[in-house]
């Protein structure tokens, strides 16, 4: 990880309240890409005693932000979609693998992969991001 890595992803960390509760953990970040962790808590089930989507869902589109931003052009996504592949639990520790597949000047196309402690896939996100023309 470049210096300049190192201080947008600390810069983006130190203003997400959201990803804070979520309990992320920030693995590694590189060109492109980008490594987080969590653990999902009971609070964190639905009826069905299952992970709410929208737990892997903002996993993988912190993953999309970190990883997507690590080029020093701030971008923000424009359209994100999930598909869900395996049950998640409350104790559960995912991992979410965030690669760039395409950028341009423009615009960035990303796929994140969210694994399990069994390295099972349980959720893969595609995200298309904006990149501004605005430098951290």
């Amino acid at each position: 990880m470049t210096k300049s890595e190192e201080i947008i992803k600390n810069k983006m960390y130190a203003n997400d309240e959201f990803s804070k509760w979520l309990g992320i953990e920030i693995i590694k970040t590189g060109e492109g890409s980008c490594e987080l962790k969590m653990k999902v808590r009971e609070e964190m089930t639905n009826g069905f005693k299952i992970a709410h989507g929208g737990i892997t869902y903002s996993l993988a589109d912190s993953a999309l932000a970190f990883a997507s931003n690590s080029h020093g052009r701030q971008a923000v996504s424009v359209e994100t979609s999930i598909s869900h592949t395996y049950k998640v639990v409350a104790g559960d520790i995912l991992t979410a693998i965030a690669e760039e597949q395409h950028r341009s000047d423009k615009i960035g196309v990303y796929q994140i992969k969210v694994t399990n402690r069994e390295d099972k896939i349980v959720a893969i996100f595609k995200g298309v991001v904006y990149r501004t023309q605005k430098d951290w």
